[in-house]
C-alpha cells in the first residue's frame, strides 16, 4: 500500500505539502524508523525525537545548497529517509549499507561528517566562511543536542561565532536529556529557560513572512493560529542578559519541536535574519513510540527489539561490560578511595550499580572526555584512585589530557576502554582500534588486555595497586569461556602465536586447526601491550620457526609492532607475521563479519600461518 512518504523521493517535494501532509509524512517516518531499527538496532529515542524537526528544516530550507550539519548524527535517520535514501532504509548499519551517521560519501545531502558529539557549530563555522569567500549565498545550519553543547568543543565554536559576524543558524535540541542525565550549568540553565515566562507574542512581520510562503503559506500560519499555545514557546528578540545573546546570537525560543507549522514559521523568519541565531527547540527523546518514551537512555543505541513490547531480541550473556560493573563495584566496597567517573556513558560502561551504591563517589561529567582526564589527574594527585570509564573511541579526545595531565606526572589513574576493537553497526566512528597505537608510545603508561572475565577482574584488582598510569582495554560483548592454554614451557613448536585480548581464544581455535594439518602451533597470552612480559615472550618463542602476532587493533604502531622492536632490540631474527587491523577505516557491519573481513576469524587465522610470512 503506498504512503505519503513513498512519494518523497528527494526534500524538495515536501515543500508542496500542506502542514497536515508534512504531519502525516513525519509520522510514517517515525514508522519506519521503530519497523527498520526493530530489525537492525540503532539510536532509535534520539531520531524518534528528531523527526519533526527534520521534517521541518527540509520543508523550510532547500538541501544540498543550503548545508545541514548534524551534530553526532544519531538523531539524522528522519533526514536520511528524507534526502532519497528511503528505498536502502532497511539497509541500516549493515555491511555495504547505509550508515547509522551522516556521510558525505553516501549522499550530497549530509553536509559533513559526523558521529561524536559536539561538532557541528565549529564546522558550520567552516561552511560558513567558505561561503562568505566565494561569496555565495545560501543558508548554513547547525543542529546540536543539549547534551553535546556542554562538551569544550562546542564552546569552542560557541565563542567563535561572535568573530564571524555571519549568519549562522543554529538549533538547539533540547531533549533534557543526553546519553545519561544531563549534568552541569548548562543543563540547568536551559531547563530555566525552558520553564521561564519569558514568552511573547509573535511579531506582524513573523505572520506576514509566513502568509507569503508561497503554496503553504496561508496554510502554516492558519494551523499554527489554531494551536492553544503557540505564542508560549517562540520568542524574538528577547532581550534578557542570557548567555547566547551575550556571545553574539539573536536568541528565539524556547519553540514546541513537534509543533511543524511552528518550527516552520520560525526558520522561515530566521534565515532572513542577519547574522549568527539560535533556535532553542524543545524535543522528547523517542516520541511516538512509548517503550522509547519511557527509558530513552535504553533506546538510545539498543539491538534489535520486539516493537510490540520494546524488548531485546537477544538473549542476555555476561559481558565484559558487566563484568567491569560488577567488579568495580566489590573493589570500592574494599577501597573508600576509589572513585568512578564517565562522561555521559553510565549505562553505556556498566556503572549504574556504582552510582547508586556510591553516589558520593560517582562522576558523570557530561559529554565533556578532556574534562573527565584533567578531572580524574586532580583527584589521583590528591591521594585517590580515580577509574574514568570511557569507551575506546572517545577516549581520542582526551588524548592531550592523557600526556600532559596524567602521565607526564605519572599519577594513577585507571582507564577502563570498554568498546576496544571493532563494534561492529556504529562503523568507523565508533571502533576502537587505535588506543593500542596512541597508548603504548607515552612513557608511563601501563596497557593491559584481558582475554576474559576473570582477567578483566584480575587486571583491574592489579591496576588499582599500581602507582602510574593504567589502561585496560576490551571488546564489546559478551565474555568467552576461559581458554585452555598449554603450560608446557619446554616444547618447541614450529609456530608461537602471541594473541592479546580478544584475540586469544580465535588464536586458540587456530592452533587447534593447524595441529590437525600437521602444524605444531602455541599460542601464548601477552596480556600486557606495555611493558612487555618478555621473560614470557622469550621463553615461549625458543626453537619457533615462525612467531605470529595476533591483535584486533591497526597494525601500525599496535602489538605487533612493539613485538618486532622487541625483537630486533634482542638480535633475535625469526619471521614475524602480523595480523591486525589494515591501514583503513572499517565500514558498519556486524562485528564476527568484519572480523571475518579483516582476517581475525579462527580459520583466517589458521589460513594466514600456511601462507608464510607477510
Amino acid at each position: 500500500m503506498s504512503t505519503l512518504l513513498d512519494k518523497i523521493k528527494l526534500p524538495e517535494t515536501l515543500r508542496e505539502l500542506s502542514a497536515k501532509q508534512l504531519e502525516q509524512v513525519a509520522e510514517e517516518v517515525r514508522q519506519k524508523i521503530i519497523e527498520v531499527t526493530a530489525q537492525t538496532g540503532g539510536h532509535v529515542a534520539p531520531s524518534l525525537g528528531a523527526v519533526d524537526l527534520a521534517v521541518a528544516l527540509h520543508a523550510s530550507f532547500q538541501s544540498p545548497k543550503d548545508r545541514i550539519v548534524w551534530d553526532v548524527g544519531h538523531q539524522a535517520y528522519a533526514h536520511k529517509i528524507l534526502t532519497g535514501r528511503l528505498n536502502k532504509f532497511d539497509t541500516l548499519r549493515t555491511y555495504g549499507g547505509l550508515s547509522g551517521f551522516p556521510k558525505p560519501s553516501e549522499s550530497v545531502h549530509d553536509a559533513f561528517g559526523v558521529g561524536h558529539a559536539s561538532t557541528s557549530i565549529s564546522a558550520a563555522l567552516g561552511l560558513v566562511k567558505a561561503r562568505d569567500l566565494n561569496e555565495e549565498k545560501h543558508s548554513v545550519i547547525a543542529v546540536i543536542g543539549d547534551g553535546s553543547l556542554s562538551s569544550g568543543l562546542a564552546f569552542e565554536g560557541v565563542n567563535n561565532v561572535d568573530g564571524f559576524k555571519s549568519n549562522l543558524i543554529v538549533i538547539l535540541n533540547d531533549n533534557e536529556m543526553s546519553i545519561s542525565k544531563n549534568v552541569g550549568a548548562m543543563s540547568n540553565y536551559l531547563t530555566q529557560v525552558a520553564t521561564s515566562n519569558l514568552y511573547v507574542e509573535l511579531r506582524d512581520r513573523i505572520e506576514k513572512v509566513v502568509k507569503h510562503i508561497p503554496r503553504v503559506g496561508m496554510s502554516l500560519f492558519e494551523a499554527a493560529k489554531k494551536l492553544k499555545d503557540r505564542t508560549k514557546h517562540i520568542v524574538v528578540n528577547f532581550k534578557v542578559n542570557v548567555m547566547f545573546e551575550e556571545l553574539g546570537y539573536k536568541y528565539f525560543g524556547p519553540i514546541d519541536g513537534h509543533n511543524i507549522p511552528l518550527l516552520m514559521s520560525t526558520l522561515h523568519y530566521v534565515r532572513e535574519v542577519e547574522g549568527p541565531v539560535l533556535v532553542h527547540v524543545i524535543t522528547k527523546k523517542g516520541k511516538g513510540y512509548p517503550p522509547a518514551e519511557k527509558e530513552p537512555s535504553r533506546f538510545h543505541g539498543v539491538g534489535p527489539f520486539v516493537i510490540a513490547t520494546g524488548e531485546t531480541k537477544a538473549s542476555p550473556k555476561v559481558t565484559y561490560t558487566s563484568v567491569f560493573g560488577q567488579t568495580i563495584v566489590e573493589l570500592a566496597q574494599k577501597n573508600n578511595k576509589l572513585i568512578a567517573i564517565t562522561a555521559a556513558m553510565l549505562d553505556g560502561t556498566g556503572l549504574e550499580e556504582f552510582a547508586q551504591k556510591f553516589p558520593e563517589r560517582f562522576f558523570d561529567v557530561g559529554i565533556a572526555e578532556e574534562h573527565a582526564v584533567t578531572f580524574a589527574a586532580g583527584l589521583a594527585i590528591s591521594g585517590f584512585r580515580p577509574v574514568v570509564a570511557v569507551y575506546s573511541t572517545f577516549l581520542q579526545r582526551a588524548y592531550d589530557q592523557i600526556i600532559h595531565d596524567v602521565c607526564l606526572q605519572n599519577l594513577p589513574v585507571v582507564f577502563c576502554l570498554d568498546r576496544a576493537g571493532l563494534v561492529g553497526e556504529d562503523g568507523p566512528t565508533h571502533h576502537g582500534v587505535f588506543d593500542i597505537a596512541f597508548l603504548r608510545s607515552i612513557p608511563n603508561m601501563t596497557v593491559m588486555t584481558p582475554a576474559d572475565g576473570d582477567e578483566l577482574k584480575e587486571m583491574l584488582g592489579k591496576a588499582l595497586t599500581l602507582n602510574g598510569p593504567v589502561a585496560i582495554r576490551y571488546p564489546r560483548g559478551s565474555v568467552p569461556e576461559k581458554c585452555q592454554m598449554s603450560n608446557d614451557k619446554c616444547q618447541i613448536n614450529e609456530v608461537v602465536i602471541l594473541a592479546i585480548g580478544s584475540m586469544v581464544a580465535p588464536s586458540v581455535e587456530a592452533a587447534a586447526l593447524l595441529e590437525k594439518e600437521g602444524i605444531s602451533a602455541k599460542v601464548v597470552n601477552a596480556r600486557y601491550v606495555k611493558p612487555l612480559d618478555e621473560k614470557l615472550i622469550l621463553e615461549a618463542i625458543k626453537g619457533a620457526e615462525k612467531i605470529v602476532t595476533v591483535e584486533e587493533g591497526v597494525l601500525e604502531g599496535g602489538f605487533g609492532s612493539a613485538i618486532l622492536e622487541f625483537l630486533n632490540e634482542k638480535g633475535i631474527n625469526t619471521p614475524v607475521k602480523r595480523l591486525g587491523l589494515p591501514d583503513k577505516f572499517i565500514e558498519q557491519g556486524k562485528r564476527d563479519q568484519l572480523l571475518e573481513i579483516c582476517g581475525l576469524t579462527a580459520e583466517k587465522i589458521c589460513q594466514a600461518v600456511k601462507k608464510g610470512n607477510g
